[in-house]
């Protein structure tokens, strides 16, 4: 049978999502969890992979196998052969033609900048610092340009694998919160280093640097190195994917959603 997986980590001490041989993944602490549940290896696939140092509200992976076990057995043995840094929030089985990757309709990512002039010490890897006091009106401004079907190149990372750089970005809001500024992007898909390099652009116009158009110009620029500084990993969260209702797959609920 096919298993999804809704699962919540700290990404500061792996190296990413992916299996690497040189560092500890998310992808291996899983894997080795839920092989130890099954008696037998597992391997999963996950909606969105993230890069090192980058958070997850709610991943969702897949995996399948021929072991029976209720989704308690799933959550409960994964959970305590699991580091406290990553947590299985629940299991449920699924339609066999259900991928975590390419079911995905949508993606849902949240960055989260800690403005003020003395550097977090309590959120330290939790959130991006930033002593420039930002605007947030302007940041807003600009991400009106960015909304739609647009070839991303320049919001792109040099070695982004990605055969096309068009995505469809449905939806970028800006928001304060006392000395958090947040920012929320939903996608069919994201490049790599999407986020971070539009919060980038984002940070520059919000601490007055730039006018809020110039993050159009990039854009249609199509070149990365118009782009100005890719924003630090720590304040990356990827909060969620949405599938077709009938997979039945849950929402993050809004109490358990960062800020």
């Amino acid at each position: 049978m096919r298993i999804a997986l809704g699962i919540e980590y700290d990404g500061q001490p792996f190296c990413g999502w992916q299996y690497q041989d040189h560092s500890p993944s998310v992808q291996a602490a899983v894997e080795k969890a839920l092989s130890f549940v099954a008696d037998r290896p597992v391997q999963v696939v996950c909606a969105g992979r993230t890069d090192t140092g980058v958070h997850a509200a709610c991943q969702i992976v897949h995996f399948d196998t021929e072991v029976e076990r209720d989704a308690e057995a799933w959550i409960r043995g994964g959970n305590v052969n699991l580091p406290k840094s990553i947590s299985i929030l629940w299991a449920r089985p699924v339609a066999a033609d259900f991928h975590a990757r390419f079911s995905a309709l949508r993606r849902r990512y949240r960055y989260v900048i800690f403005n003020r002039k003395v550097r977090p010490a309590i959120l330290h890897g939790k959130v991006a610092f930033e002593y420039r006091p930002l605007e947030v009106g302007p940041m807003q401004a600009a991400a009106t340009h960015l909304l739609g079907e647009h070839d991303f190149s320049a919001y792109r990372a040099v070695a982004c694998q990605a055969k096309s750089p068009v995505r469809t970005l449905y939806r970028l809001d800006v928001r304060r919160r006392d000395e958090l500024v947040i920012l929320d992007l939903e996608a069919n898909a994201f490049l790599h280093h999407m986020v971070r390099n539009i919060a980038g652009v984002l940070m520059t116009i919000g601490a007055g640097e730039r006018q809020p158009d110039w993050a159009r110009e990039v854009l249609e620029g199509r070149d990365r190195r118009l782009g100005g500084v890719t924003a630090p990993p720590g304040g990356l969260y990827f909060m969620e994917a949405i599938y077709p209702a009938h997979f039945g797959i849950p929402r993050l609920p809004p109490i358990s959603s960062l800020w």
